[in-house]
């Protein structure tokens, strides 16, 4: 384990714990997940570990609801809630930039372009969390927290209408989750995010073949 590792993750993971949080898709496990992800992009992209730790890990320091008119603002207050605590915590200043954008630029919502290597892997282990086993199993949990049907019975794969994820859970899959392999911004991330891809898709083959009349 690295030094910077050592001293500082578990100062972190502490901040992160203490925070607010009624998301089932973006607790601490999610956090862990992103935080791996993050590192192995780092390690092959070449990226700075001391702007990525950082920022993969408080990430979502802020949390708004998914169906809250907020939510594009929600990376935004995650980037000034955490540089406050960074700054009184005393990590190096002159990090405290590129950490502020990695933040800002990991949110779909916000479509903030990230500019920085560290931004795009930051970007890319946040949205790789929504593809795959882990995805699927997020998505199904957000949506019943949410009190969304898994499917709309007239036309469950949006093939007649546009997809309305406020609507059905199946529909963020077209709305979303299906469109992020398009997103990704690093070859590491591009080839993960392209496995992760095909296993929704043959999720989505195998319950139109369970609930075809």
């Amino acid at each position: 384990m690295t030094r910077l590792r050592r001293d500082w993750e578990p100062r972190f993971r502490r901040f992160v714990a203490e925070q607010p949080n009624a998301d089932p898709g973006h607790g601490p496990i999610h956090l862990e997940r992103v935080v791996a992800t993050a590192i192995r992009l780092a390690a092959e992209e070449g990226a700075r570990l001391d702007i990525v730790l950082p920022a993969a890990w408080l990430h979502d320091c802020v949390h708004i609801a998914k169906d809250s008119a907020e939510r594009a603002r929600a990376s935004r207050l995650a980037a000034d809630h955490a540089l406050r605590f960074l700054e009184d915590a005393g990590y190096p200043p002159a990090c405290l930039p590129e950490i502020r954008h990695a933040i800002e630029a990991h949110s779909y919502s916000a479509g903030i372009a990230p500019r920085t290597i560290e931004a795009k892997v930051v970007q890319d282990a946040d949205r790789l969390d929504a593809l795959g086993a882990i995805g699927l199993a997020r998505c199904l949990a957000v949506g019943t927290a949410l009190g969304r049907p898994l499917y709309q019975p007239d036309d469950p794969f949006c093939l007649v209408r546009d997809p309305d994820d406020r609507g059905a859970s199946v529909d963020h899959f077209y709305s979303k989750l299906l469109k992020l392999a398009g997103t990704m911004q690093t070859a590491a991330g591009r080839r993960e995010a392209g496995r992760r891809t095909a296993f929704l898709e043959a999720f989505l083959v195998e319950l139109k073949s369970e609930i075809a009349p």
